[in-house]
């Protein structure tokens, strides 16, 4: 099934001459790395970064500290900004970001391992997706979760707004 998405992902983006960046915490390069397993994926990948730690959200895409103060790094606030951010810093058709907790440590109450949040931009509009993942899987597993995820939520954007 994921592989299919990614096959998808991958044949929207070079039909319609489309360009992805991405921006990751939680997944650390993750969504990039399955990106780019799809030979040709120069044709659609513009740039991906890894901006793990809260300073590089706010020197590379902008998000303000503000937003890291008030609502965290893990937060729809923070996703927001950092596919906005993003979309501004590549000039890329499409921003895919990835902001969550894959534990085992580091999880609250009010956001638990398991928590993330993927923002998309896309033809002028952001949107963003919670999902909460049973926190009991590994880390790497969770990682990759998350990762496969945002791959489908790009995907989910690209068809809804190309039919």
């Amino acid at each position: 099934m994921f592989n299919g998405d990614l096959k998808k992902l991958a044949k929207l983006l070079k039909e319609h001459h489309l360009m992805i960046s991405t921006a990751e915490s939680c997944t650390g390069g993750l969504v990039a790395s399955m990106l780019t397993d799809i030979s040709g994926s120069s044709e659609y990948l513009a740039e991906s970064h890894v901006t793990y730690a809260n300073f590089a959200k706010h020197k590379y895409l902008g998000v303000s500290n503000e937003i890291l103060d008030t609502f965290g790094a893990v937060s729809p606030e923070c996703a927001r900004a950092m596919a906005e951010g993003l979309q501004k810093l590549s000039g890329c058709d499409i921003a895919l970001c990835t902001t969550g907790i894959a534990g085992p440590a580091g999880g609250t109450k009010d956001k638990p391992v398991g928590l993330v949040y993927i923002s998309v931009y896309f033809n002028g509009k952001t949107t963003v997706k919670k999902y909460l993942f049973n926190p009991h899987i590994p880390r790497k597993t969770m990682k990759m979760t998350f990762a496969k995820a945002a791959i489908k939520e790009a995907l989910d954007c690209i068809q809804t707004i190309r039919q």
